[in-house]
């Protein structure tokens, strides 16, 4: 009842004032002329003074537009190059061909233009409007604005993260009015960094334009500027500070009515009218401050509950009224130890980088609804979190992530390292606060706007001071959020003021050296430091190119970069494996995120994680890191369902020191819950079996029901299991769920006999392919070659276990080289030796770290029974193992060492097995015929295809760490 009456009252307060009270509002978009100004003339010639001759459409960009300049090798990109080979590898020639021009960099605008440009267009001032005050707003512009009503200039201004505003009062009158706009979309006087994601061609583009809302907005002559609401939590209020001005020459009196309303919420809610006396002098402004008491009806905001209230509040002064609506949500974010909790619980960031790659438009959605699909792809892989990498994105993003109950990291629109510096009095230093300043005001409302920092991995001998003292200013200005220096990488220094830190010390899988195990955690990594620790750009596994992605391309760019891909992946006779190496790379691309992402679940002391990325990345020598492609489309090889298992708000996980068994082994595994759910699970029953691959029962059990509590890890038990029943080898899939939830996570494992029985054949063994081996080739024998230590054709090809990190181009071929291995699996070369198409853990010990054949003098259309697949920036054609018909015989090669250490290498050991049952059966019969010549060469002779790097500048990440205090 009290609820209603405030309702009533607040309605009466409306209807007593006439006249309208919400701002009117005049759109802009449309057709604008235009002109492009490349010599940088139109201010010298004053094109504001006469109608521009082009037209263009706004909002929209010149690319969007069809407007610019065509790409050529001389185009002036904005975006580091650290690989000129391009510009210098024969085999590139082609692709640097005007008419074919095909860059691997990034994505190829169909338009690029860099510099000032010209918009205009008429407008008419409605009669009602005198005595109001009339403003611009350019929802985002690209870069900065410069702004003539008429002939006479308005300003100047140079956001990349919030709309220009533009006061046009003094200027307009009723009637017909000419606008002129200039943008400049060169960095050259606004250096944030030419790799900043906010202007780079790497991900969003170097777009000129307008986007967003076009508006010509009038205001009574009293009216409200801005509003801030920062919740209290535990006094269940809400502290409201509205800033609004007087226009008029003479002093005003008025009164203000504010309330909030819940309204996306099953529960209805909402707080008594709160009405404030206010006074003003002539041209001045004030802040009006007032409490609004939510009590214990009080809604509170997380990625559960997105509970969100509207403000709307009423200014009446005079004759005249105002008013201004806006959203916020009742949640606290603290760092506590080294966690960080949301509304006293403890939470666990699953992050995103979004790096701005929009390929349709060149910019990030404007509206609502594409925001929403983003949120919604992520939160169905489990994520809760997103970082904006070196941007800020619009409002839609923080409207659409405030329904999703998604936690978002905006930064300062620079990545001040590529060009530019912090601490060292350079722009960037004034306008990163200036635009955090922007920032704050257009977006402080919305709960998703969690955290936030500087930008990413800067440079600058006093970046340290510099971000302490910025943190520090920020904090105390506006405390409802946690602030960091900036997302870094581990040779940057720490940031002690920060409420938490970003750094990669916890990511990784160490299998280069060492077996792949569940057993470890991140904890070491974090344990010294007391404030909560967020993973940096965790991931960056790389897939080969899907090349049907092309189609989607429709917009302002071109996958330039996959067409060249795809072309000289044909030129290396492959192209018929396009998809089968899309395939194999995407499961082991899978299998690895699944192994980091639990790995860091399994750390109870991390604060969260940041991938780098579920989507890909175009930019940076074509980075495909993702298991969704740049438009967030999956590729095929793994589903949000299946992704979801091991990366959610609840996931079982199970701790085992290896993946491969001998059938005289026990497996244990201990089982534990990571749970950051809505609430404690009560008496939850942990189910697990253990079947073979064609669903029969190995074991099954349950461990005692027990209580599940929310925000952290808790352990279930140890399952035990003697292998002495599985006489074969054999794959074996462990599963552990929960009873009664969704919640269930798998483990591939593979089981094979303690010992091997010896094989009858006449089959020659030989590290050499030396005379004798000819011989018996030449006699119709079969020769079995173990090739390891021997190639030489191949040597540079560097392979592990794990595939290529980021890629071979920004990184300089640095090793890895290989995305995973091609198996035909169809050839009875398999048969006791249990393997899907692709790499799963039984093949580490064969493959980390053992040398490639490089097959590049081999007939057109041979294929390797395991094939490396190559970095699709060489395409070579590799082998691991191969079969063919040499001389009047039958050969098998192996590169992989799998004779020495059996009694250890258990899995090797078995392929050895398979092969030798192969070979010692009619069904060994290659197909395939290769000189032998060709086969002596891969040991005698190198690569005649190789890669040179010619640019010696680096990445940051690939130069020698500064000497600082970690």
């Amino acid at each position: 009842m009290k609820g209603f009456i405030h309702s009533i009252s607040l309605a009466l307060f409306l209807f007593w004032m006439p006249g309208s009270i919400h701002a009117q509002e005049i759109s802009l978009a449309g057709e604008w002329r235009f002109a492009m100004d490349a010599d940088n003339r139109g201010i010298h010639e004053k094109w504001f003074t006469h109608a521009l001759t082009d037209n263009i459409q706004l909002p929209g960009s010149m690319t969007e537009n069809g407007k610019g300049n065509d790409v050529s090798l001389q185009t002036q990109w904005v975006g580091s190059i650290y690989d000129s080979s391009f510009f210098f590898r024969t085999s590139m020639a082609k692709y640097r061909q005007p008419g074919n021009l095909k860059i691997p960099f990034w994505l190829t605008p169909v338009k690029h233009y860099v510099g000032a440009a010209w918009y205009q267009r008429d407008i008419t001032i409605p009669a009602d409007w005198s005595g109001k005050t009339i403003s611009l707003f350019l929802e985002r512009a690209h870069i900065n604005t410069r702004v003539w009503i008429n002939e006479k200039e308005i300003g100047f201004q140079n956001s990349l993260v919030a709309p220009h505003e533009y006061d046009l009062t003094a200027f307009l009158k009723p009637g017909k009015q000419t606008i002129t706009i200039r943008i400049d979309n060169s960095i050259k006087d606004q250096n944030v960094g030419p790799d900043s994601h906010s202007v780079s061609d790497h991900t969003q583009g170097a777009w000129n334009g307008l986007v967003g809302k076009l508006l010509l907005k009038a205001a009574a002559p009293v009216h409200m500027l801005d509003a801030q609401v920062y919740p209290d939590i535990h006094q269940k209020k809400a502290i409201v500070k509205i800033k609004w001005v007087n226009t008029t020459a003479h002093a005003v009196e008025g009164k203000m009515a504010v309330v909030a309303k819940a309204y996306n919420s099953n529960k209805p809610h909402q707080t008594a009218t709160v009405y404030l006396p206010v006074q003003l002098g002539a041209k001045d402004t004030g802040i009006a401050t007032l409490t609004l008491q939510l009590g214990e009806a009080m809604q509170l905001w997380d990625e559960f509950n997105p509970a969100l209230y509207n403000l709307s509040a009423v200014l009446v002064s005079g004759n005249t009224k105002n008013e201004m609506q806006l959203s916020f949500g009742m949640r606290e974010i603290k760092a506590v130890g080294n966690k960080m909790s949301i509304n006293g619980r403890n939470i666990h960031l699953r992050g995103d980088l979004n790096n701005c790659e929009f390929p349709l438009t060149g910019y990030a959605p404007m509206d609502v609804s594409g925001w929403r699909r983003i949120f919604s792809i992520a939160k169905a892989h489990g994520l809760n979190h997103m970082r904006f990498h070196s941007w800020c994105p619009p409002e839609a993003a923080f409207i659409a992530a405030d329904e999703a109950g998604f936690y978002l990291q905006p930064e300062g629109p620079s990545w001040p390292n590529h060009g530019t510096s912090l601490g060292d009095g350079r722009f960037i230093d004034q306008y990163l606060y200036d635009e955090t300043g922007r920032m704050l005001k257009a977006y402080g409302n919305h709960p998703s706007f969690c955290m936030m920092a500087a930008g990413n991995e800067p440079a600058g001998k006093n970046q340290a001071k510099y971000l302490d003292a910025y943190v520090q200013y920020w904090r105390s200005k506006d405390a409802r959020r946690l602030y960091t220096g900036a997302s870094v990488a581990m040779s940057w220094p720490l940031y002690p003021a920060s409420d938490f830190m970003i750094k990669s010390g916890p990511r990784g899988l160490p299998w280069q050296n060492n077996q792949p195990e569940s057993m470890s955690d991140y904890r070491a990594a974090i344990e010294k430091f007391s404030m909560p620790y967020v993973t940096h750009e965790m991931g960056q596994w790389c897939v080969f190119p899907d090349f049907k992605e092309i189609k989607q391309y429709t917009g302002v760019t071109r996958a330039k970069n996959f067409e060249l891909f795809r072309e000289d992946l044909a030129d290396h006779g492959m192209i018929h494996q396009a998809e089968a190496f899309l395939m194999a790379s995407g499961k082991l691309q899978a299998l690895c995120y699944k192994q980091e992402i639990e790995k860091s679940l399994r750390t109870n002391n991390s604060a969260g994680f940041q991938l780098l990325g579920l989507q890909d990345f175009p930019g940076q020598g074509s980075a495909i890191i993702g298991v969704l492609n740049a438009h967030w489309k999956e590729k095929g090889y793994i589903t949000a369902n299946q992704w979801s298992r091991f990366c959610n708000a609840t996931v079982p996980l199970c701790r085992m020191s290896k993946f491969t068994y001998s059938n005289a082994d026990t497996l244990k595994a201990a089982i534990e819950i990571y749970h950051y759910g809505k609430a404690d699970l009560a008496n939850a029953v942990i189910l697990w079996t253990l079947k073979d691959e064609t669903g029969k029962m190995v074991k099954q059990g349950k461990f005692a029901p027990t209580n599940i509590p929310t925000g952290g890890n808790t352990d279930a038990g140890v399952l035990s299991v003697p292998l002495h029943s599985i006489s074969k080898a054999s794959k074996l899939i462990l599963e552990v769920s929960i009873g009664n939830t969704p919640f269930a996570n798998d483990w591939n494992i593979w089981v094979y006999p303690q010992a091997v029985p010896d094989i009858k054949q006449s089959v020659y063994y030989t590290d050499t392919l030396d005379a004798k081996a000819e011989a018996i080739l030449q006699k119709g024998g079969t020769v079995f070659m173990n090739a390891a230590g021997k190639v030489r054709k191949g040597a540079e090809v560097v392979q592990y276990f794990t595939p290529v990190f980021w890629n071979t181009s920004w990184f300089k071929m640095r090793p890895p080289h290989t995305l995973g291995i091609l198996v035909d699996t169809s050839s009875a070369a398999f048969n006791h030796f249990p393997t899907a198409y692709h790499s799963d853990m039984q093949w580490w010990e064969i493959v980390n770290r053992s040398q490639v054949m490089h097959l590049e003098d081999f007939p057109k259309g041979f294929t390797p029974l395991v094939q490396p697949i190559d970095t699709w920036f060489m395409n070579r054609k590799l082998a691991l193992v191969l079969e063919a018909r040499a001389g009047n015989g039958k050969i098998i090669i192996c590169s992989a060492d799998l004779v020495s250490d059996t009694s250890r290498r258990i899995a090797a050991r078995q392929l050895m097995y398979s092969l030798q049952q192969y070979m010692a059966s009619p069904k060994f019969d290659p197909k395939q015929k290769v000189d032998m010549t060709i086969l002596k060469n891969l040991f005698i002779s190198p690569s005649k295809e190789t890669w040179e790097s010619f640019t010696k500048a680096t990445p940051d990440e690939l130069k020698p760490a500064v000497q600082q205090k970690q």
